[in-house]
């Protein structure tokens, strides 16, 4: 148990760069407070105390603004940063070095009972405000960005954005900024389950529909030429050109300033 507390204390230095001693960590960090208290709870719940577990998972809410279900099943240096809000269901499973920010809730979406909230492997991190909810399964390493709604199994090693959730293809930029460098080197992952560079997938969607109505729009032309041979005459009416629609991504918009930056300083 107490090795178990060395390591909960431990993962708070790798993971906020605001924490400065053991002793504030100790004292000033509820999200520790509601994961020692849930270790206790848990025991008593598995010793069929449960009763008295809830009493204590109560207590640790009342404390700290944290509810965590006695039920649930946390694995090793879990981290809970801010954590107002957070809510755990019974059966939830999360696996080892997850982190979770404040408003996160792994709900359920029915009253049936048996497995109905969400499986969390090892890596994951998940935003401020997101929901995960059902039996689902979020695969090791996965991000999961602010306020996203996730409803279906995430892949390993991916991100989810958005409401509901889609998955995003991350793109390499070339340039890193000294800040980002200094606090992925800090921290080892990224906060809040998402980057400034991931990109924008209804940007994307939005672009891949535009492309199709320029190819569409370029094969009526032809077919309207082939007609006009064969003598059939067809309306002349004008379309607004969309040579200039493009959904321009803050993640690009991001990038093109960085590169300027880059620019100006060489």
């Amino acid at each position: 148990m107490f090795e178990r507390l060395r390591e909960d204390v431990r993962v708070v230095f790798d993971r906020d760069p605001a924490a400065r001693s053991t002793l504030e960590i100790l004292t000033a960090y509820p999200g520790l407070h509601a994961v020692m208290m849930h270790r206790f709870a848990h025991w008593l719940w598995l010793a069929d105390a449960k009763w008295l577990a809830r009493m204590v998972s109560h207590l640790g809410r009342w404390l700290t603004g944290i509810e965590i279900h006695p039920g649930a099943l946390i694995g090793r240096r879990f981290f809970i940063d801010h954590g107002m809000g957070v809510v755990i269901g019974e059966t939830a499973v999360i696996g080892d070095d997850c982190t979770l920010y404040h408003g996160v809730t792994l709900g359920g979406t029915s009253w049936k009972k048996g497995k109905r909230h969400p499986t969390l492997a090892d890596d994951v991190v998940v935003g401020a405000g997101a929901k995960v909810l059902g039996p689902i399964e979020i695969g090791s390493g996965a991000r999961i960005g602010s306020n996203a709604v996730v409803l279906r199994d995430v892949p390993p090693n991916s991100t989810v954005v958005g409401v509901p959730g889609r998955l995003i293809e991350r793109k390499e930029s070339s340039v890193d900024t000294e800040h980002r460098e200094r606090i992925a080197s800090k921290m080892g992952f990224d906060a809040y389950g998402a980057t400034a560079d991931a990109p924008d997938p209804v940007a994307h969607a939005i672009n891949c529909m535009l492309d199709h109505v320029h190819v569409m729009e370029t094969r009526m032309q032809r077919m309207c030429e082939a007609l006009r041979e064969m003598g059939f005459e067809s309306g002349d009416e004008p379309l607004p050109e969309l040579d200039s629609c493009e959904i321009i991504s803050t993640a690009e918009e991001l990038r093109k300033m960085q590169l300027e930056e880059v620019g100006k300083e060489g």
